[in-house]
């Protein structure tokens, strides 16, 4: 009979992969891995089945809670520029507050092992993202510009500005401000 699965195990067990994925990439052992989580290397393989499947299952939590935590408490009936200021303040913030898990989705985000099944659930959970960025650049001169290379686009201003806040953190406000101003022209043209 198979040995009922405790939530606070698998979480401690995912908080144990995104530490060690950051510090030693994705090669980290499972065994590393138990062993930070405080289980066994044979509990590991209770909740996840093989590492790979792991990896799938962090890289869906961290992009989803990246995502949940972008979007939330967006007020429905502001226009998009506040909208997009509200939800790039908050990815940043979270990016800036966890840079572990940051430092494991850049590694996850490039892994092999990473399923089409786990990119579509990421897709699906951050459609709203998408969705916002499409009204946000709707007649600007991003307007037909693939979305992906929007994306792209902002993501890698995203990721210098999260280096520059995290290498100077009084001025992370600021810096975070700076950045949107200039999404905004790029992306609405405004």
């Amino acid at each position: 009979m198979a040995r009922p699965r405790n939530e606070d195990r698998r979480n401690a067990i995912l908080s144990a992969a995104t530490r060690a994925i950051a510090s030693q990439g994705l090669g980290a052992p499972t065994a590393v891995i138990a062993k930070e989580a405080g289980v066994s290397n044979g509990s590991l393989f209770v909740y996840f089945n093989t590492k790979a499947v792991l990896l799938n299952e962090l890289y869906v939590a961290l992009k989803t809670e990246m995502a949940t935590t972008a979007l939330a408490g967006l007020p429905a009936e502001s226009e998009p520029r506040e909208q997009l200021l509200q939800m790039w303040t908050q990815w940043l913030h979270w990016a800036t507050a966890g840079p572990e898990k940051r430092r494991a989705l850049a590694q996850l985000q490039v892994s092999d092992d990473i399923t089409a099944d786990s990119h579509q659930a990421v897709y699906s959970a951050s459609s709203a993202i998408a969705d916002l960025l499409e009204r946000s650049r709707a007649g600007g001169p991003m307007q037909d510009a693939p979305l992906s290379f929007v994306l792209t686009l902002t993501n890698a201003i995203a990721e210098t500005t999260i280096d520059t806040v995290i290498r100077e953190p009084a001025e992370a406000e600021t810096l975070i401000r700076v950045a949107f101003d200039a999404i905004w022209r790029v992306v609405a043209g405004a």
